[in-house]
């Protein structure tokens, strides 16, 4: 009986980066803020309800706009690629009619960087030359090491980053919500953000097949450095 063999290979790697970059800031900007407003607004105002409630609105207001400029970033950032991939695709379909045995030369490196010689790459390279688009895709992927964008991707990125920035914004800034006291605020916000960070690297090494606990350790570690430092300066600054 033949057995079949199925590869799991994880594809969602750019998914995965989005959802990385826009949790990862939620989580440790809006905690830093929160936990310096904390510092500040109790110096200057007795009033405990007044204080969360200070802290919830410059909060909401960091978590509005780090989406959007996050989001806008992710945008950026994706249309760069499109455009740079065009641009390079462009310049070796002009030089496959430019300077055919040249482009030759380079599939035959190619090649021969994988161990073939010179005389075992030529039929190859004879024959992929007579596929003008299937040629461009050659050197594009393993001349330039550059692979198509998804023409979606700019969206898709926007609002993965953004929509995952306003998720982790949302889980330090709960605690004020929820409570009417800044300091036990600023006490369980660094709970649930300690943890947040946990689930998160945790989630982040299943999926990705890093090892869970190493990943879940190292976000715990950064992140809670990062936010460590953000609020040490917040307080410093206040």
């Amino acid at each position: 009986m033949t057995r079949i063999h199925t590869e799991t290979h994880f594809t969602a790697g750019n998914f995965v980066r989005d959802i990385v970059i826009g949790m990862s800031d939620g989580l440790t900007v809006p905690f830093a803020l929160a936990a310096g407003l904390s510092g500040a607004v109790q110096n200057a105002v007795q009033n405990t309800v007044q204080n969360t409630h200070l802290i919830v609105v410059g909060g909401l207001a960091e978590i509005a706009a780090g989406s959007i400029a996050m989001g806008l970033g992710g945008y950026l950032a994706a249309r760069g690629d499109a455009e740079h991939y065009e641009q390079e695709r462009l310049r070796e379909e002009r030089e496959i009619i430019e300077i055919p045995e040249e482009e030759k030369a380079e599939v035959s490196r190619v090649f021969e960087a994988y161990g073939l010689t010179k005389a075992q790459s030529m039929p190859i390279v004879e024959a992929l030359s007579e596929h003008p688009k299937s040629w461009v895709d050659f050197m594009m992927r393993y001349e330039l090491g550059l692979e198509e964008p998804d023409p979606r991707r700019a969206v898709t990125s926007a609002a993965t980053i953004a929509g995952a920035y306003v998720a982790g914004g949302m889980i330090p800034l709960s605690p004020y919500i929820l409570l009417d006291n800044a300091a036990r605020g600023l006490l369980w916000s660094a709970v649930v953000t300690l943890a947040a960070l946990g689930i998160f690297g945790y989630l982040k090494g299943r999926f990705t097949d890093t090892g869970p606990l190493r990943s879940a350790t190292q976000t715990m570690v950064i992140g809670g450095l990062a936010a460590a430092a953000a609020f040490l300066l917040a307080k410093i600054i206040s």
